[in-house]
């Protein structure tokens, strides 16, 4: 993201890009191609190496599963391992997007947003006309996952900020926590870390 970047309007890609890899859990090797889309279109993924080459919308109503990464389904049709690719989309400011995969799981490269950080640099970020649909809450919002033991809470505040808290339970591990600002830092903060 550079000074000129307006975070009120929409924004695609310039160009199209792709990458290349394997798929973490399936060992499949999967071609990726990053598309502009037009205003409202947000983030979709077109399996192009099925029949009908049907589409899935980036919604989080879509999540079927998160036990090894985070699996959009709809109409019984699967993408697997998408949390780092829609990272690295919204960390870069992107909201319109078709992402074509000709299989069932987002390449892992490197196991970390940084590639498609990469790619998407290299294709160019457009400003659209269209203004940017904001959330805004006006009291905190708690859930909890009993089975994992985890909470999110997100609360009102005038400056955008997420921060993490992880204890692992382990005196060797103990207990970390991070903090993020603005996405702007998205690229170098966030963007290199592996799971």
């Amino acid at each position: 993201m550079n000074a000129a970047f307006n975070p009120d309007k929409q924004h695609t890609l310039k160009s199209v890009v792709s990458i290349s890899g394997t798929g973490l859990h399936t060992g499949i090797k999967v071609d990726m191609i990053l598309n502009p889309a037009n205003a409202g279109f947000g983030i979709q993924f077109q399996r192009v190496d099925l029949p009908g080459q049907p589409v899935i919308k980036a919604d989080c109503d879509l999540v079927t599963d998160t036990s090894r990464g985070t699996t959009l389904e709809d109409k019984g049709i699967k993408v697997s391992t998408v949390e780092h690719i829609l990272a690295a989309l919204a960390g870069m400011g992107i909201d319109n997007c078709l992402v074509e995969i000709n299989g069932p799981e987002i390449p892992i490269v490197d196991g970390s947003a940084a590639p498609f950080v990469e790619i998407i640099e290299e294709a160019g970020i457009l400003e659209q006309e269209a203004a940017k649909l904001w959330y805004t809450i006006d009291s905190n919002i708690t859930f909890f996952d009993e089975e994992k033991r985890v909470e999110m809470v997100a609360m009102p505040a005038i400056e955008y900020q997420i921060t993490t808290l992880i204890d692992f339970n382990s005196p060797v591990l103990g207990t970390q926590h991070a903090s993020l600002k603005h996405l702007r830092n998205f690229k170098t903060e966030i963007a290199p870390c592996r799971t």
